[in-house]
């Protein structure tokens, strides 16, 4: 039996079209039929039944659907460690980080990891902090980096950086030592404030706006490098946390004007784990060293 029989075996079944099944396998509808037709015979049994140029799975190809991805996967999992190990891999190590780090924290500290530990291959899943603490239980990732502290009994939350919270602007044709004062207030009623991309101190937030500012317009965006372009390009204003801005005000594509209205919050980045052996431990090492200033 042929892995590729097998392979078209599943694509036909998932589209139940010959034809859209060539076009996703890249090859043409005859040798779509052939695989098929082999693997029938093969088994010894027809997978499909054919009426009136449609096809269904008959009951033995329901059966087997499952049997042949378990074979598929098994495959392709099997040729990606051996690809892996021929580039020098030797060990594999996952991540999840929030988007609101992983443009900030990540690359700086993986670059010196990496170069460390040539033989491991890491993988990295960019997923949104609530659902970082349950791949860390599962055993998805061996560690998790979150805007969220850790719920669950038997995970590990470890503080690694407290992040004050910059209301920030489009720049402006002044600059902020010769141009006129700013008035927050005015600028809050005139713009759309682009709010929720951090999962902590939004609806707190809000709350003390609308005492100060009337009229408040909001715009949701739920990823913090959307809205940071959005600001630069004039569709906006936003509460971000320093390290997301930090670049972008020191190169002047937004600025920063003195907020006065309230005290703002500071939200903390946490190391989610549940096992820590010696990869995690340097790895927690090198993540609370990091510079965020």
């Amino acid at each position: 039996m042929e892995y590729q029989w097998v392979k078209t075996f599943c694509i036909a079944a998932e589209t139940l079209n010959f034809r859209k099944a060539a076009e996703k396998l890249l090859m043409s509808q005859p040798s779509v039929t052939v695989h098929i037709r082999l693997l029938e015979e093969h088994l010894g049994t027809a997978l499909f039944e054919r009426q009136n140029n449609r096809v269904t799975l008959s009951d033995v190809g329901k059966f087997f659907l499952p049997e042949a991805q378990q074979i598929v996967n098994n495959f392709e999992s099997s040729v990606s460690k051996v690809h892996a190990f021929a580039q020098g891999y030797r060990r594999n190590w996952n991540i999840a980080i929030s988007p609101l780090m992983a443009e900030t924290i990540l690359p700086n500290v993986l670059r010196s990891f990496m170069k460390l530990h040539p033989d491991i291959e890491i993988s990295i899943r960019v997923e949104e902090s609530h659902i970082i603490e349950e791949l860390v239980e599962k055993g998805e990732v061996n560690i998790g980096v979150s805007a969220l502290e850790a719920q669950r009994k038997y995970i590990q939350s470890i503080p690694i950086y407290e992040d004050p919270i910059l209301f920030v602007m489009p720049f402006d044709e002044y600059d902020q030592e010769s141009g006129p004062p700013i008035d927050v207030q005015e600028v809050l009623q005139k713009s759309y404030l682009l709010t929720h991309h951090h999962p902590v101190f939004w609806d707190h937030l809000l709350v003390k706006l609308n005492k100060h500012v009337m009229g408040l317009r909001t715009m949701k965006v739920t990823q913090a490098y959307i809205a940071k372009r959005f600001i630069q390009d004039g569709l906006g204003v936003s509460f971000l946390p320093h390290s997301i801005v930090r670049r972008e005000l020191i190169e002047g594509k937004i600025m920063q004007p003195h907020f006065d209205l309230f005290e703002l919050p500071s939200v903390s980045t946490y190391i989610l784990v549940k096992n820590t052996g010696d990869l995690e431990t340097e790895f927690i090492d090198r993540m609370s060293r990091y510079y965020f200033g």
